[in-house]
């Protein structure tokens, strides 16, 4: 046997940022002198460090070594027990090597970031921003978003008001910012507000913002206007005195040429009709002789039959995708649902696509075309936006042998609503 080690205590705590020690008792439990490394191994060991590292002992004699642990505060080092081991490796006897395990709890601290993107925007009617939200403590924190108005000159609507987010992450959430008044015209308008994100322990952050509201009416309007009155008075006074009389003249001349070449045209037209006319006696007298000789009576003749009307290509296919998304905190993050058309040697045209979203589910759903691997994007749609939409196509979408559908529903829930649950029904042929 190598080494034997002995830890002063197995349990220890720490705050991110801070440190503590502990001290193991290393021992040469071999014949020979021997030196000893000291280390520490598991999720600890980033942050921690034996000192000394190395030590020599002769035969049955013991050393103290302190173990150091020293978490950074980063939101990458998770608040909580850390599991550790301090390994002592036998120079002369490798295989004598012992670890001693050991937990290390880490403290929580919070740190919440939050600001507004952009800080100011400008519009007449409505201005959009998104309020974003950083979680650089490291334990997971749940935060309310509120605006405030202080002159209550604006009306506020957030994509989310709660939000949470696990340590080392980002969250936007969409907000759009109304003007409770308009006007025509005049000089633009500031209105600062700030948003509250509030955690559930510690104080509120504040995040400032600016609406700059523009008046109705573009400034290009009335100069643009003006320009056009006057353009109209030119190609007016243009008309009278140079087009409508030249117009007059041409239109006299060309009634005349015209008058006459109806007057030949008619005049050969009667001729026509006369000896078509003789044509037809003759054709009719014909028919009647050729009639008799097979011992028909004219007007014996069947009527044409006409011609089914041919029937559509392919089969009618009618299928449903539902789909369950528990809600994410990244808006980039899809639950999605494919679906392989049941017969994969036929090709598959879509002519109608009804989304449904009954419970008014917020969030963003995707519909993509699955080639192989080769994925393709043909409609994104805001769950937000609809309950029921419906989708019709002149020209169908076509989804050749062995494509699949993929529906795709990134769920922006607040919490006590639940999962989103749209559906999608898809209606057409399979040829």
């Amino acid at each position: 046997m190598g080494a034997t080690a002995t830890l002063s205590t197995s349990d220890l705590s720490v705050a991110p940022g801070g440190d503590v020690t502990c001290q193991v008792m290393v021992r040469n439990a071999g014949e020979l002198v021997d030196q000893f490394t000291i280390d520490v191994v598991g999720d600890a060991a980033p942050w921690s460090q034996a000192e000394p590292g190395v030590v020599n002992l002769n035969p049955g004699e013991s050393a103290p070594v302190l173990i150091r642990f020293a978490p950074p505060r980063d939101p990458g080092v998770y608040a909580g027990s850390v599991p550790f081991g301090v390994r002592v490796i036998s120079r002369e006897d490798p295989h004598g090597s012992v670890v001693e395990e050991g937990v290390v709890v880490v403290g929580a601290f919070t740190d919440i970031a939050a600001e507004l993107v952009p800080a100011k925007a400008e519009g007449a009617r409505r201005a959009k921003y998104e309020v974003a939200v950083d979680n650089v403590g490291n334990a997971p924190a749940v935060l309310r978003l509120r605006p405030i108005d202080p002159e209550d000159e604006l009306e506020f609507r957030l994509d989310r008001s709660e939000i949470a987010l696990p340590p080392g992450t980002t969250a936007f959430v969409r907000l759009r910012a109304k003007p409770r008044k308009t006007f025509l015209r005049g000089e633009p308008q500031r209105h600062p507000f700030q948003v509250e994100v509030v955690p559930e322990q510690g104080d509120p952050l504040i995040a400032q913002g600016t609406m700059v509201q523009r008046q109705l009416l573009p400034k290009w309007l009335l100069p643009a206007l003006i320009a056009l009155l006057l353009l109209a008075a030119a190609l007016v006074a243009l008309w009278l005195t140079v087009l409508k009389p030249a117009v007059k003249s041409a239109a006299r001349e060309a009634m005349q040429q015209e008058s006459a070449e109806i007057k030949q045209k008619s005049e050969e037209a009667a001729s026509a009709a006369g000896a078509a006319k003789e044509e037809s006696k003759q054709a009719a007298a014909n028919a009647g002789q050729a009639l008799g000789a097979l011992g028909l009576k004219p007007g014996d003749t069947n009527t044409t039959p006409t011609l089914p009307k041919p029937a559509e290509k392919g089969e009618p296919v009618t299928f449903r995708i539902d789909i369950t998304s528990p809600i994410v905190a990244n808006a980039g993050a899809f639950t999605e649902v494919t679906f392989t058309p049941p017969d994969v040697k036929k090709t598959l045209y879509i002519k109608d696509i009804f989304f449904e979203n009954a419970k008014s589910d917020l969030g963003t759903a995707q519909l993509v075309r699955d080639a192989g691997g080769t994925r393709t994007v043909i409609r994104v749609i805001g769950l937000g936006n609809f309950r029921d939409r419906d989708e019709h196509f002149q020209e169908p979408l076509r989804f050749q042998p062995g494509e699949k559908i993929v529906f795709r529903v990134s769920c922006q829930n607040p919490q006590p609503k639940g999962a989103c649950t749209p559906s999608v029904v898809l209606n057409g042929r399979a040829e």
